[in-house]
């Protein structure tokens, strides 16, 4: 130390994290590019998803190391106590919530992406234009017009939250940044009981409050039943409160169903209220011929959220929202600093940037590994993709419909399949089923309840998954119901014949 109190900087000490030896750090690379190559080529091989040992659990309760590790040893601890019990989206034979399965093109892409390092929160750099041409190119799909703006973000939940904002903003106005919502008391949206539960945590996140979320109930098809929603406007108007926001959507996280979204798009337009669709997974359906026409009505909603790391089988994470008026969105986030001036010319140009979009300044290259997937498979592979998902769910519709022991739940509208086994107490059986699924390694669905009924729920999303793995989750699901019930019988024998001892 010296006389300050500070320690004196040791001149020529290694601070950069670059590797001292490239060569040998190449050769590592390749190795682990080669590691995730050979887990994808071979993934069938592989159980979907396997419970955690305590053992690998523990591994990761280590304290914050102090001193340096090679990364060959690093590496080989990701392929032993990571990559083995990862959630296994990736696999054929997973069926749970709505994940995709990601794909080659993609992963190299996010190799790509993150040795570039680039900030997409604004600037003047060719990253910039890729996200914009992803831009055009759901502005194109989507039939909105050339003043609409897109942004990647991490997925339709945060998307809905900034539709929801824009919405606030289109009825309130600016004063709303300054004032608070407190200001502007009365807001009230609409949504299909059904809707994503994201929707109320935008309510929520945005101080409006759930309470004024009117969740209105389904029909037979599971969509937003319209002249319940009509009634519940009226009434609201009547009270004097001020409806602002209707959302549809486009493949409902139960069972894929699409609301009349012709029919809410023209109230939103009667009543003057924002209309936006909340399209998680079902938008894209829109790359698919025979799904598109099902989607009418979504081309003249005011906003659009949507991910492409579910149909769209981008690696996550890659939500996109879509606004119609690009002026409106950029009036509710836009927010001048002086340390993030913009200029006319060099790297400071470009204005107006992504982050006068949303809430983040820091932003990945999301777009990137969206970009590759799109260039190097084209629409109209992926829509291919998005058309065998529904086939296959169509299939094992008829599978379950031709095993006695198995019952359908709902309607297959697009790809998810919700069914059960047949037993005398269905609940608990079938969520045990549902684990023993899991943990077999065979497949993954996950469950839902739907009227009161808890449902074993098939979301077929991967681009993997063929006719036998859906044979396979069905034979599975029989075989462990009898299990099940098997067990349970005996159970219960055994508790009759001890209850009739003396």
């Amino acid at each position: 130390m010296d006389g300050s109190g500070s320690t004196p900087i040791v001149m020529g000490a290694p601070t950069s994290l670059d590797p001292s030896d490239w060569g040998s750090f190449r050769v590592q690379g390749h190795r682990m590019l080669d590691d995730m190559l050979d887990y994808l080529e071979g993934i069938r091989e592989r159980p979907v998803w396997q419970p955690i040992p305590d053992g690998v659990r523990a591994r990761f309760r280590e304290p914050l190391p102090a001193g340096p590790t090679d990364l060959a040893v690093v590496h080989e601890e990701f392929m032993e106590n990571i990559l083995p019990f990862a959630t296994g989206n990736a696999h054929p034979g997973f069926m749970g919530w709505v994940h995709g399965g990601g794909n080659p093109d993609g992963m190299l892409a996010e190799m790509l992406a993150a040795g570039l390092n680039a900030n997409l929160g604004g600037r003047d750099h060719v990253p910039m234009e890729v996200e914009k041409q992803i831009g055009h190119w759901a502005r194109e799909l989507f039939g909105f017009p050339e003043g609409a703006t897109g942004l990647f973000v991490t997925g339709t939940s945060m998307a809905n939250m900034i539709a929801l904002l824009v919405a606030r903003h289109a009825m309130v106005g600016d004063e709303v940044r300054r004032a608070g919502i407190g200001a502007f008391g009365g807001l009230v949206a609409y949504t299909s009981a059904a809707a994503h539960g994201c929707i109320s945590q935008a309510m929520d996140l945005a101080g409006i409050g759930t309470d004024s979320l009117r969740q209105i109930p389904t029909d037979a098809n599971h969509a937003i039943d319209v002249a319940l929603l009509e009634r519940a406007i009226a009434d609201d108007r009547a009270r004097g409160l001020r409806p602002f926001l209707i959302v549809g959507t486009a493949g409902s996280v139960d069972i894929g169903a699409i609301d009349d979204l012709q029919a809410l798009a023209a109230i939103a337009k009667r009543e003057d209220i924002w209309f936006h669709v909340d399209g998680a997974f079902g938008a894209l359906g829109m790359l698919a011929p025979e799904i598109a026409p099902r989607l009418a009505g979504m081309e003249k909603a005011d906003s659009l959220a949507f991910d492409f790391h579910k149909w769209g089988q981008v690696p996550y994470d890659a939500g996109f929202i879509m606004v119609r008026d690009g002026e409106q969105h950029l009036a509710t986030f836009t927010n001048p600093a002086a340390y993030l001036r913009r200029e006319k010319r060099g790297l400071a140009a470009g204005s107006p940037w992504f982050c006068d979009f949303g809430p983040d300044l820091s932003r990945g290259f999301r777009a990137l590994k969206t970009w590759f997937t799109i260039k190097v498979h084209g629409a109209a592979r992926m829509g291919a993709v998005i058309s065998g998902t529904c086939e296959l769910a169509q299939y094992m519709k008829r599978q379950v419909e031709a095993h006695p022991e198995l019952e359908l739940l709902a309607p297959v509208q697009l790809n998810i399949v919700c069914f059960r086994y047949r037993c005398a107490d269905p609940d608990p059986v079938n969520a045990a089923i549902a684990a023993d699924l899991h943990e077999s390694g065979i497949v993954a669905p996950s469950t839902t309840v739907l009227d009161g009924q808890l449902a074993i729920r098939a979301a077929i999303v991967n681009h993997r998954t063929e006719i036998h793995d859906i044979d396979a989750a069905v034979e599975a699901t029989i075989r462990f119901g009898r299990a099940r019930t098997e067990v349970r019988g005996s159970l219960q024998a055994a508790r009759e014949i001890n209850a009739s001892e003396p």
